[in-house]
């Protein structure tokens, strides 16, 4: 850690792409494409400005709300992020250990390097399995059958990834399926010795969870994934995906309002508005450009969950602000994660939850649901 301590996400990201292997931080850190969306995922917050009331303010700030039947310390959840076990030895354990010392909910991205039944074991905090609707159908079922074993509360399922998008930083890195590392990114990873130090004990890298179905390390098991994924999937497989697992079920990729709505009518019990992370289709739209016309027209039926940009307190109060029930973060956890493990993913969370507190303090909302359209102006 440095001698001058983070005092916000973005701090912890500049500490990351110091201690990260250039590969790593921009996978982490990348778009597809121009990266038009990500970059507006986080400049569409700017647009919206709180407007505070005065003598309102209380020495009682309430942010916990109830999701799905779960409580939750806070408007916030980890997301989704496959891979994460590349930052930091077993960082999807250290993750869920953080975020149920915080009282908040995990997405568990199947890409994870740890099998999803050892980062359930791995804390007693409440966990979503993030899923696709394979081509395989069986490897679907099997994984909602792991996920009911293994205690999962909820099943998340990815619209937004038919097939991987273009994400050309991890071109120029040769850090893909069908690319080798070049000379330059070799020699950047060896720079950073502490990260390999680190690591050396975390054994072969490989996504777990299809462990059975593909062989060999990262490479074959990104390929087998890339493979089992389905351009052909529609909507009539959310509704055998409904019938088949009996929880709540969130769907993951929705920022068009007409989308929202097949996706209730088709069962879902939640929705996650999100582009992941411009990671996909770049120049689409900003999940906080998406949120006030999918919120209208879910009015309240199922909670809205937003992710997508989100690296403040006040970001949380805006999304809040304009519909959604909550915020999913994943690069903001990540740099924590990749800085100093469970300590800094619970450090990033207690940032967020600090800087929610005290906006909401001075500008005079003393619970979440003080949080309405009268609460921010776009200009």
């Amino acid at each position: 850690m440095s001698a001058r301590a983070p005092v916000n996400v973005d701090d912890y990201r500049s500490m990351a792409r110091r201690v990260l292997p250039r590969m790593l931080y921009d996978f982490v850190d990348g778009g597809a494409l121009d990266e038009r969306t990500s970059a507006r995922n986080r400049e569409g917050f700017a647009s919206w400005w709180l407007r505070g009331r005065s003598f309102r303010s209380s020495s009682e700030i309430d942010t916990s709300l109830t999701l799905l039947g779960t409580p939750c310390s806070m408007p916030v959840l980890t997301a989704p992020t496959g891979a994460s076990g590349l930052l930091w030895p077993h960082g999807e354990e250290a993750t869920a250990a953080a975020a149920a010392s915080r009282g908040i909910i995990m997405e568990v991205s199947a890409g994870s390097l740890a099998p999803m039944e050892e980062i359930a074991a791995a804390s007693s905090g409440p966990k979503w399995l993030q899923l696709f609707l394979y081509k395989d159908r069986g490897l679907t079922l099997e994984f909602l059958q792991r996920a009911k074993a293994a205690g999962y509360t909820a099943v998340c399922v990815t619209t937004d990834c038919p097939v991987h998008g273009r994400r050309e930083r991890d071109e120029r890195n040769g850090f893909t399926i069908n690319q080798t590392l070049g000379l330059t990114t070799i020699l950047d990873a060896a720079f950073h010795w502490r990260w390999w130090r680190r690591m050396a004990g975390s054994g072969r890298f490989s996504m777990r969870n299809f462990e059975g179905r593909a062989t060999g390390g990262m490479s074959d098991m990104a390929a087998y994934i890339a493979s089992v994924l389905d351009p052909s999937v529609g909507w009539d497989d959310l509704s055998w995906l409904r019938t088949n697992w009996d929880g709540p079920l969130v769907v993951k990729g929705i920022c068009d309002p007409d989308d929202a709505d097949e996706a209730i009518a088709r069962g879902a019990d939640a929705i996650q508005i999100s582009n992941h992370g411009g990671r996909q289709l770049d120049g689409t739209l900003a999940s906080i450009d998406a949120l006030p016309g999918v919120a209208e027209r879910v009015a309240g039926r199922v909670p809205v969950l937003l992710d997508g940009g989100v690296r403040r307190g006040t970001d949380v109060m805006k999304a809040l602000a304009l519909g959604a029930t909550a915020c999913v973060i994943g690069r903001s956890h990540l740099w924590g994660l990749a800085v100093n493990g469970q300590a800094g993913v619970e450090a990033v969370l207690d940032i967020i939850r600090a800087e929610l507190v005290n906006a909401m303090t001075i500008g005079g909302w003393a619970s979440l649901d003080a949080l309405d359209h009268t609460a921010v102006r776009r200009l």
